[in-house]
């Protein structure tokens, strides 16, 4: 049937048809750079991270833009609390960002971009936008929307104008029609970042930067617009009424995919109400693959409620994943296969394919439903555990049941975004060379009953974040 995704515009699940045959045109809205992120917000980043995965591997050749405001109210008020210009702020938090995304196994779109290196671009969108009477100047210099010139204004958050401006506590400001009236232009004040415009020296609003950056990179009606589900109202429905104001006549985004925002208890996390939990802190305490699977353990649609429990739930059930592939390799040794899962895969191979891809795919295809993906993971890993037990009692036959199983789970956890990284860093042949030697010391310790000298390895080898696990077809380690 093809994927199917949860179209926020639509309402409804909707196939994915794309604007070109076999390419896919995505857009995500990236982070406003002035502070670190937090653990919400890197949750919405891994899912459209695996979002882009899957498409790839699915056979589409994607184009992946995402973007830095990296000039903002917020910025500014930071550069001042911190005694540094702006830009200095806007450099030092892109870069802590993209550390953090690393830790989280996030890969780097095909495009970053800034908004302060298109702000000419702005400036002509605004200077169209003015000349077909959908914004105005005022006199002060600054330049607002005027959301009565636009007739779909509220068909993303599926609200009437009367309906948001009953809901929403906006400042009057002086020059502004209506109450709903948003910026595109703000005239400069002392002290701030700005550049020429015909208006006068001022800087961009919010809004405008990500319709004429996607635009400028993807075209209009490209196919895939995302962000967090906060966004929907005002910045992607005003994203809509700058673009298509604009462009009369023409859609701007084909598809909306919105994830769902992670809550403290009863309400969500945001740097505003100052309940957040910083997305390296997290990655610091658990490890950056287990913060992963945490994030991407439900629908990236739904809500989940972050609390050390949960964090300890999902590293558990990493670590099983995990202890499945190093106990794998350390009986396979070299003809341990090395995960050249396919980056794609096409109709036919997924025709061709049996089992637990299929059933992933089946699952995946469903607007991305990564639980389902995890369910056919864990079977699979069950499956693998009972063929590596039988495996390290001898038989070539139960080796290369082993081998066919590995297969599929590096392909399917590669998708997913895992790389399960052994902890031994450069020198992990030589750990675990060490690491055998000293289980096989503590072999020969308990053969001779030398029991105290067999639990002193094993408690020093606990002590020092080694996992011992005594099985019935031989020993296992783990870091």
């Amino acid at each position: 049937m093809g994927i199917r995704i949860y179209d926020s515009m639509k309402r409804t699940t909707v196939p994915f048809e794309t604007r070109d045959p076999g390419k896919v045109s995505m857009y995500v809205c990236g982070p406003t750079v002035y502070n670190l992120i937090h653990i919400g917000n890197g949750r919405t980043f891994i899912c459209f991270d695996l979002i882009h995965r899957y498409l790839e591997y699915r056979g589409y050749e994607v184009t992946y833009v995402r973007n830095y405001t990296d000039v903002d109210d917020k910025i500014i008020e930071r550069a001042e609390v911190e005694k540094v210009p702006p830009d200095t702020i806007a450099r030092k938090y892109t870069e802590a960002f993209e550390e953090d995304m690393r830790a989280l196994g996030g890969e780097v779109p095909d495009l970053t971009v800034k908004a302060t290196e298109h702000v000419a671009e702005m400036v002509a969108a605004i200077t169209g936008l003015i000349g077909n009477g959908s914004a105005y100047a005022t006199d002060e210099g600054d330049v607002w929307f005027s959301i009565e010139s636009f007739d779909g204004y509220g068909k993303l958050s599926g609200r009437s104008i009367e309906d948001l401006r009953a809901g929403e506590r906006v400042e009057p400001h002086a020059g502004k029609r209506h109450p709903l009236d948003f910026s595109l232009w703000k005239a400069a004040k002392e002290g701030e970042p700005s550049w020429e415009s015909p208006w006068g020296p001022g800087r961009p609003g919010w809004h405008i930067e990500c319709s004429v950056m996607s635009e400028k990179y993807l075209g209009m009606g490209f196919d895939l617009h995302g962000g967090g589900s906060d966004l929907i109202f005002p910045h992607h429905e005003n994203e809509i009424a700058q673009a298509e104001g604009l462009h009369e006549g023409q859609t701007f985004v084909r598809h909306w995919l919105h994830s769902g925002m992670v809550q403290m208890e009863a309400e969500k996390m945001s740097k505003s109400l100052g309940n957040v939990v910083l997305a390296r802190d997290v990655a610091e305490r658990y490890g950056g693959e287990q913060t992963r699977y945490w994030a991407l353990a439900g629908s990236y649609r739904s809500q989940p409620v972050f609390s050390e429990a949960a964090l300890r739930d999902a590293t558990q059930a990493y670590e099983r994943w995990k202890t499945f592939l190093e106990a794998s390799r350390h009986l396979l040794g070299e003809r341990m296969p090395q995960g050249s899962w396919p980056r794609t895969r096409t109709d036919d191979e997924i025709a061709a394919a049996a089992g637990y891809v299929t059933r992933f795919i089946d699952a995946m295809d469903d607007d991305f439903n990564t639980a389902g993906g995890y369910a056919v993971v864990h079977d699979l890993v069950s499956e693998g555990n009972r063929i590596l037990e039988r495996a390290q009692s001898g038989g070539d036959e139960h080796i290369q049941n082993l081998i066919e199983i590995i297969d599929p789970f590096l392909e399917l956890t590669g998708v997913l975004g895992f790389a399960f990284p052994s902890g031994t860093g450069d020198n992990g042949e030589l750990v675990g060379g060490l690491l055998d030697f000293l289980l096989e010391l503590r072999e020969e310790a308990r053969a001779g009953k030398a029991f105290d000298r067999a639990d002193a390895i094993r408690d020093r080898l606990i002590s020092l974040g080694v996992s011992i696990e005594d099985t019935a077809a031989g020993t296992r380690w783990r870091i």
